[in-house]
């Protein structure tokens, strides 16, 4: 693992990038990225030397951690052999990665169209439900994330898309379950599910059932809060679904590939949707890949009519290389059943423990390694540390926080009042321990904006 002190380095890459790369999601004028010198397994370090835990695995993609050996040798290998080629031809490693990734799907989901990353994958998606049904209407939730092209943007929920949205995409909005803050006056996880459920059919109903082509969701809703579902839910969403002809499209950008234990979330619930959205960990985001997951009912629709979509890197040989070894590499490390145990014997239990501890922690939740720390002012109120969609000044007692994991070592997702402890799938138990001990420091700056 090497990480060397070299500040002249750091300079011109800050000044690069300052001068001529526009950053997504950002003022681009108030931003300082830090410049990234290498990375290896769980960590990553500037060109000072810094040494960071990877506690975000990037944007929750880096399932297999920093520089996995057999998937840089795969990427190198196919280089060496054939870096592109159209997606009108057949490819060996284009085929073998759509059949590892059909065969770890539940149910009928055998085919696999291949995009560039999650936003395009939903879009597909959400294309292929209103062509096989005739129907222009897509219910999904306010909290939610699907990306950020122009049907995703309308799609997703959370306040970045407030600037874009023009209320005119076919979308309808509903309420998931979220008992911490349950909109529906639950008290418990069943209610929860039956309220969430008699919520979506009443929607469903005052919409138009025959209007409608599609539901979708995430199986554990990531940016919005690793909200995991109550027992039942998925299944009546299902059930609604196939008692009015609708596609059921689960999202499973951020959940898919052993994120939460499981190589796809749904099957936790035992769960066969319509169509799987994926990306992000099928191959680490080594290089960009994305995909649909289709069952038959869609599929069948394709077989005498043309699908109306196409990208020219969809498949892409060095992309689907890279998924290749990654999912054989996950296989052979057992990473999958590691990040079950992981969240099972020592993340879990481990924040709840600082749970105990600070009483800025209002609730923890997560599977695998897909955690969140819900933060509050008031445990009694349950008053957010910070405001929902906070900006500037209201961000401080969050920024207290991140600043102190950085400090330590820790590189955190925040969003809103939440910390995301989302690390690579093959996150070694000494490495979790020590990322839960920078936290329990981290969350004292936390609890000085308790309400005493």
């Amino acid at each position: 693992m090497t990480s060397t002190q070299q500040p002249s380095t750091a300079r011109s890459v800050r000044d690069d990038d300052r001068d001529h790369v526009f950053h997504s999601w950002s003022a681009q004028r108030h931003i300082d990225p830090l410049p990234v010198a290498g990375g290896e397994g769980r960590w990553f370090w500037d060109y000072d030397g810094n040494r960071y835990l990877d506690f975000s695995s990037q944007f929750v993609n880096l399932n297999i951690g920093h520089r996995h050996p057999k998937v840089v040798a795969a990427i190198a290998e196919q280089a060496a052999e054939l870096c592109t080629v159209a997606p009108a031809f057949a490819n060996d490693k284009r085929g073998r990665a759509a059949r590892l990734v059909a065969g770890r799907a539940p149910g009928d989901l055998n085919r696999v169209f291949f995009t560039n990353g999650g936003a395009e994958s939903n879009e597909h998606a959400v294309r292929m439900a209103r062509v096989v049904t005739g129907r222009p209407k897509v219910l999904a939730a306010y909290r939610s994330y699907h990306g950020a092209t122009h049907t995703t943007m309308h799609l997703t929920g959370d306040p970045r898309r407030w600037a874009t949205d023009t209320g005119a995409a076919g979308v309808v909005r509903f309420f998931g379950p979220y008992l911490y803050r349950s909109p529906f006056h639950a008290t418990t996880e069943e209610e929860e599910s039956a309220r969430a459920l008699e919520h979506l059919e009443q929607v469903i109903a005052l919409e138009g059932p025959s209007t409608i082509a599609a539901v979708l969701v995430e199986p554990i809703p990531g940016t919005p809060g690793i909200l995991v579902p109550p027992d039942g839910y998925l299944a009546g969403v299902r059930r609604l679904c196939d008692e009015h002809g609708i596609i059921m499209i689960v999202d499973e950008v951020m959940t898919g590939f052993g994120r939460t234990g499981a190589w796809f979330a749904v099957d936790h619930w035992s769960v066969t949707p319509d169509l799987i959205t994926f990306a992000k960990g099928v191959n680490s985001g080594y290089v960009p890949l994305g995909g649909v997951l289709i069952g038959d009912r869609v599929a069948s629709a394709f077989q005498d009519v043309p699908y109306p979509g196409g990208l020219t890197y969809s498949g892409h040989p060095l992309a689907c290389a890279a998924a290749v070894a990654t999912i054989t590499a996950m296989e052979e490390e057992n990473m999958v059943g590691h990040a079950a145990r992981l969240g099972e014997r020592v993340l879990g239990p481990g924040l709840r423990r600082l749970a105990e501890k600070h009483p800025s922690v209002g609730e923890v939740r997560g599977l695998g390694v897909f955690w969140a720390l819900e933060l509050v002012r008031n445990r009694d109120t349950r008053e957010m540390l910070v405001p929902y969609a906070a900006t500037g000044a209201q961000n401080a007692p969050m920024n207290d926080v991140v600043a102190v994991c950085k400090k330590r070592g820790l590189w955190p997702f925040a969003n809103f009042n939440r910390l995301h402890v989302v690390p690579p799938c093959n996150t070694t138990e000494a490495e979790a321990e020590l990322g839960l001990d920078i936290l329990d420091e981290a969350l004292t700056a936390a609890d000085r904006h308790v309400e005493p």
